[in-house]
């Protein structure tokens, strides 16, 4: 049997950071009620020739680096992505094309806000099929294009950003407990409450039912993401770290209490990078990783959820 690991990640923000005050210079509000009701002080913006495709690519690019491998080493290209402007070619073949690379198949996920997630779940099963031998996994949104930067209630949330991580077999042989891995995914969904979040119209507009999100996940998610451990043999209290999807400061820390992890570390990225829907929990794990924060091979538990009402977690070791 074969298993799977992530063997290197990749992060990537805009240079530009928008600050609470600066917003409120756009729209009727300030640092204090921004920061008390979501928990944010800075996103990064990309500008208008910073499409999302560049923005993957570089967190792309990060990753192959530090796992010491070249573009043609991958043979399958998945991005997670809500905020592509173009239907063809997708946002995989062109971040393919800006990397170099010869052949790879290349497919978008939109899944939103639980789009890594949903991906990375994908690369696990596709290796794990004999599909593929090492896939590059991205969440890359520009959600700056896709705001209302009228409503103050929600352009205050929003950042851009890319996460990629790439992954590979790993022979089980070797000893999946002591190899960084991926455990099995726990997804699904709320159809009745697709319209809960939204991205769409012409142009696209980002748009959403914040106290119904805000119940559904505070209420529902600590039971789905304890079956998540479950599924990967850990208990809660097992976890180096926890990483949710990067919505709101108030969702976060509750949920993680619920959760029972107690030892973990717990992603707060969302106060210097907003909600940068699929690119949140890569993002913020890479982060985590890059600074020492969670040491190689440690349990970590990542969670998305948001647009679709659509859900994915699953436990992974750091790489």
């Amino acid at each position: 049997m074969t298993g799977t690991r992530i063997a290197a990640l990749g992060h990537y923000q805009p240079a530009k950071v928008l600050t609470n005050h600066d917003l409120a210079e756009l729209v009727d509000t300030d640092d204090a009620w921004i920061t008390s009701r979501v928990g944010i002080r800075t996103r990064h913006v990309a500008g208008p020739d910073e499409p999302v495709d560049e923005l993957a690519a570089h967190a792309a690019g990060k990753a192959l680096a530090t796992a010491g491998l070249v573009p043609d080493d991958i043979d399958l290209v998945l991005v997670a992505t809500s905020t592509a402007i173009d239907r063809s070619p997708n946002t995989a073949a062109r971040v393919a094309a800006r990397l170099g690379m010869t052949s790879p198949a290349t497919m978008d996920l939109n899944v939103v806000c639980a789009g890594f997630t949903h991906a990375l779940a994908t690369a696990d099963h596709a290796v794990r099929a004999g599909g593929a031998r090492r896939v590059l996994v991205i969440g890359a949104d520009k959600m700056s294009e896709v705001a209302d930067w009228t409503d103050r209630t929600t352009c205050v949330l929003v950042g851009d950003g890319a996460g990629a991580a790439i992954v590979e077999a790993v022979d089980d042989e070797t000893g999946a407990g002591e190899a960084p891995g991926i455990g099995p995914v726990l997804w699904g969904s709320v159809p009745e409450m697709g319209n809960a979040v939204r991205i769409e119209g012409t142009p696209p507009r980002f748009a959403q039912e914040g106290q119904s999100v805000y119940r559904w996940a505070t209420q529902q998610l600590p039971a789905l993401a304890r079956k998540t451990c479950e599924r990967s043999g850990i208990a809660p209290e097992e976890l180096a770290g926890v990483v949710l999807h990067q919505a709101n400061l108030r969702i976060i820390e509750p949920l993680a209490a619920k959760i029972g992890a107690v030892n973990a570390i717990v992603a707060r990225d969302v106060v210097d990078s907003g909600n940068t829907s699929a690119a949140s929990i890569p993002l913020a794990l890479a982060k985590l990783v890059e600074r020492g924060e969670l040491p190689s091979g440690a349990p970590v538990l990542l969670f998305g959820f948001g647009g679709n009402l659509s859900y994915a977690g699953q436990v992974v070791r750091v790489p």
